[in-house]
């Protein structure tokens, strides 16, 4: 798993250019997006340890997965491992991604105008996010 993360995620799970990805969401008509996101949840083993942590809402055993896809649904975020119970809000406000977001460093500081009003690039996500 190590090997995985140090040596093919960076690789693999990368933002990529992003001008491209926001002409792509443009074209199916979500001006200056960066991106969607959204949870999902890993089934897994039971852990002998705070076992009902991982026991999601559905009521099977899970770890969380955040992800951010492009347009073409490829991955360019991801976090993992949360225990099934956290809810994504959770997961999304303790992620390296929303820190970046915060910090205005994880995409380029690009506004459009809507209207009147001023807005920056934007993430799809349900009410979660």
């Amino acid at each position: 798993a190590n090997a995985i993360v140090e040596l093919l995620l960076s690789k693999v799970v990368t933002l990529g250019n992003v001008q491209v990805i926001i002409d792509g969401f443009a074209a199916m008509g979500f001006p200056n997006c960066g991106g969607a996101i959204d949870g999902t949840h890993i089934p897994i083993l039971g852990p002998d340890h705070q076992g009902s942590q991982y026991i999601n809402r559905k009521g099977y055993f899970s770890m969380m997965l955040q992800a951010l896809v492009d347009h073409k649904g490829r991955f360019t975020n991801i976090n993992v491992g949360w225990p099934g119970k956290v809810h994504d809000a959770r997961v999304f406000r303790n992620s390296g991604l929303f820190r970046w977001l915060q910090e205005g460093i994880y995409f380029p500081d690009q506004k459009i105008t809507v209207g009147d009003v001023e807005m920056p690039i934007v993430i799809l996500g349900d009410p979660a996010y």
